[in-house]
């Protein structure tokens, strides 16, 4: 996507809901990664901006599930619920960074994620 293009409101909207739908891993087992994967596949043909943001939140919410699996195999050694928690609170700060930066029409870079889907 060209930086300087202009994006449309509609997307600037579903970039938001892309992000925000990391959120449903709350509720439900693996929400977090499947609520932003099926609005990025649904969305992604024809509104660039979606496609890049959509894919970076995928990215992120599978680095998040993949760092909380080794957190908890950390809770043996009680080291994990500690890093458990820090690992939350930079979840939630993060996700709404990002959030923030997709409803101005910003691109934003989750950082420590890995890239997974390209």
């Amino acid at each position: 996507m060209n930086p300087d293009e202009a994006v449309d409101e509609t997307q600037r909207n579903l970039a938001v809901g892309c992000h925000l739908l990391g959120f449903l891993g709350l509720v439900v087992p693996f929400g977090n990664i499947l609520g932003p994967l099926v609005l990025w596949l649904l969305k992604r043909e024809g509104n660039p901006f979606v496609d890049d943001q959509g894919r970076e939140a995928v990215n992120f919410q599978i680095t998040m599930t993949l760092a909380a699996l080794v957190c908890a195999a950390l809770m043996a050694v009680l080291i994990g619920f500690l890093l458990i928690i820090a690992l939350g609170i930079y979840w939630l700060i993060v996700t709404i960074l990002a959030a923030v930066a997709a409803s101005k029409g910003e691109r934003y870079r989750y950082p420590y994620t890995l890239r997974l889907i390209t």
